[in-house]
């Protein structure tokens, strides 16, 4: 069975810090790129860290650059998100997503995505 879990989401105060955990099971992982995504109320599902195809350098939507952080480690096929300087724009449902090709010009839609995790919410108040 291919699993994704993610865990470490909770409530933080406005400039707080939090890491986020993709727990993998089931599939090579070190053959897939792991992307993050999160998902505000009434709002669509959007990428906020990626990793190109080409290259394997990390891509950061403009609205994390310089607070989040992606990082991995193969050896427990987990991958993790550090996120600083929490800002209240930050509450969401965050997910993450087993990606076979990598990025290309940006992060995918979430439509090109299959395997998704069930997500943590993280909420930042103020």
């Amino acid at each position: 069975e291919v699993q994704l879990v993610e865990s470490g989401g909770s409530l933080v105060q406005a400039g707080g810090s939090l890491t986020l955990s993709c727990a993998a099971s089931g599939l090579p992982f070190d053959e897939y790129f792991i992307d993050w995504f999160r998902q505000a109320p009434g709002k669509e599902r959007e990428g906020v860290v990626c990793i190109s195809a080409s290259d394997g350098s990390t891509y950061y939507a403009d609205s994390v650059k310089g607070r989040f952080t992606s990082s991995r480690n193969n050896a427990n096929n987990t991958a993790y998100l550090q996120m600083n300087n929490l800002k209240a724009e930050d509450t969401a449902v965050y997910y993450c997503a087993a990606d076979p090709l990598g990025a290309r010009d940006g992060c995918p839609h979430y439509r090109w995505l299959d395997i998704w995790g069930q997500g943590t919410p993280v909420t930042v108040s103020s």
